[in-house]
């Protein structure tokens, strides 16, 4: 059954998260699924639910710094690179970066680093302190559809497979954030 949450209600969303659910919120330009990155069975529910290979791997978005660095390798990047990555943060910037083995392997897939993102989107930055920490996020869509920009597009695609659907309005970019390269600085996703 879909539980429906509004922007008031950030800790029941969290709450969901802690107890295995699969979650739908806002980010900057699209609606993302996410789940405890810990839970195995709630990722496999996720992937089951976006109909998409398990070797793609997806990122974690987080409010601070503070709520990925386990699962960082930060240094093994040389320090302009470190430097420009914790300078774009929070913001709309998702880096591909270094991991630790803290990382479960389903997260990554069959990605040698790992995609991570510290939001300045205020729902999202609030879903991840109400849940203690960093979440998976993956567009919230069947694999190869447009991404959900609405609680309506959702809900058409997931219906009540879906656990929870955090209500609340998108950030104001017109595409989903750009993945770069930590290493080396590349665009790996404009």
């Amino acid at each position: 059954m879909l539980h429906r949450f509004g922007s008031g209600e950030i800790d029941g969303a969290a709450a969901l998260l802690r107890a295995g659910g699969v979650l739908a919120y806002p980010t900057e330009a699209v609606f993302g699924l996410g789940c405890d990155p810990q839970d195995l069975a709630a990722f496999e529910r996720l992937f089951a639910l976006k109909q998409r290979p398990a070797d793609q791997g997806v990122l974690l978005i987080a409010a601070e710094l503070e709520q990925v660095e386990r699962y960082l390798a930060l240094d093994q990047l040389p320090e302009a690179q470190r430097q420009a990555v914790l300078a774009s943060w929070p913001g709309p910037h998702t880096w591909v970066l270094p991991r630790s083995a803290a990382v479960p392997a389903w997260v990554t897939g069959a990605h040698e680093g790992i995609a991570v993102r510290i939001t300045a989107h205020p729902t999202v930055a609030a879903l991840c302190r109400a849940f203690g920490g960093a979440i998976v996020s993956t567009s919230a869509n069947p694999h190869g559809a447009p991404p959900a920009r609405s609680p309506q597009e959702v809900i058409g695609y997931f219906g009540d497979a879906l656990d929870g659907l955090l209500a609340a309005p998108l950030g104001e970019a017109e595409q989903p954030c750009p993945i770069r390269d930590g290493l080396s600085g590349a665009i790996i996703r404009p």
